[in-house]
């Protein structure tokens, strides 16, 4: 399974993010888009979207902090 999260070092909601995939066990990657140019882009065409959190889940690109909606995304 692959889960990247992009998110930024002042982002709350993305702290949230991270902690509910932590607790879940969940191994992710992370970028910090604040820092990385390159990667901001990608999320950016990825999502459509400039706000983070963004998380990619095998694909599946969920917006915002919504531990239901995550959940759903790593069943499958």
């Amino acid at each position: 399974m692959g889960v990247t999260v992009y998110s930024t070092s002042s982002c709350p909601y993305c702290t949230m993010v991270k902690d509910f995939l932590r607790k879940k066990q969940v191994s992710f990657v992370e970028y910090d888009v604040g820092r990385d140019e390159r990667r901001a882009e990608e999320m950016v065409r990825k999502s459509g979207q400039m706000g983070v959190p963004v998380v990619d889940v095998n694909g599946r690109i969920l917006v915002g902090y919504k531990p239901a909606d995550i959940e759903r995304a790593l069943q499958g």
